[in-house]
């Protein structure tokens, strides 16, 4: 094996470990509950994590038993797989730049409004088609009712950090005035006509707020704060794919060259 195939080995190597970062924000997205609800969200970084080990194990078996055609295959694919994890980096810092959040006085945490969210998301997460089974799987969850295993009285509650998701479907808006019981339990509105969402607001916990505009607006606030957090491991892992795929390809080429040369040499005796 030549020095240039032990680089391209090594560089593989480093291309399989870069692979795993990638499948573990995959599968961390994925354990999400909103994510859990959401089936076109849950998968694509872990397909796309596991095809770069597979690629990469094709190139260092290639490069160990200096099988050209394989390295060849393996620089085309491992190509178009950085191709496609900068572009969903791109698509997903995009669709996540607007945020929904305000502050509301008197509480630690935020409240979301969905005008305030990308329509891309609007759109494919929280049209009326795909929300009728997201808001099934959401009342089926146990996000709310952890609220009641943590929270007891209301000063504990309003100066929580509670997730968007929380936020919009456990209890209703802030503006309605609603008294405080339980965290998934509020009486007498004192302002019911603040917010559409206010005649939404049942304390069944099959219901919730799980109808309401709020409801969705944090769950895609749920999306953006997770997806952002992924980004910045995606992104080192993507860097350290380009960097390892430019020396490959150089390697490759010094590789072409050296059995050209030791052909020519051989051809001459």
């Amino acid at each position: 094996m030549g020095v240039s195939n032990n680089i391209t080995s090594v560089l593989n190597f480093i291309a399989i470990l870069a692979s795993i970062p990638i499948i573990a924000s995959g599968i961390w997205l994925a354990s999400k509950p909103d994510n859990e609800c959401i089936s076109n969200f849950r998968w694509p970084v872990v397909i796309i994590g596991i095809l770069i080990l597979l690629v990469s194990l094709a190139g260092f078996v290639g490069a160990y038993w200096n099988k050209q055609g394989l390295l060849a295959l393996y620089l085309f694919c491992m190509a178009l797989l950085i191709a496609l994890l900068l572009f969903l980096l791109v698509f997903a810092f995009v669709v996540t730049r607007p945020d929904g959040s305000y502050d509301v006085p008197g509480r630690a945490y935020k409240e979301y409004r969905l005008d305030g969210f990308s329509s891309w998301l609007r759109n494919h997460v929280t049209s009326s088609g795909s929300w009728q089974k997201i808001r099934t799987c959401l009342a089926a969850s146990d996000v709310c009712i952890k609220l009641t295993q943590n929270y007891i009285t209301a000063d504990q509650f309003f100066t929580s950090h509670i997730s968007p998701l929380q936020s919009g479907c456990c209890k209703p808006p802030s503006a309605c005035g609603y008294n405080y019981v339980s965290p998934i339990l509020w009486t007498n509105p004192v302002n019911p006509m603040a917010d559409i969402d206010c005649s939404l607001w049942n304390n069944d916990q099959n219901q919730l707020c799980y109808n309401c505009n709020a409801c969705k607006a944090g769950l895609l606030g749920n999306l953006r704060k997770e997806w952002r957090r992924a980004n910045v491991i995606l992104i080192v892992a993507v860097v350290v794919l380009i960097w390892v795929y430019v020396i490959a390809c150089s390697a490759f080429k010094n590789a072409q060259t050296e059995d050209l040369f030791r052909r020519y040499k051989q051809g001459w005796v």
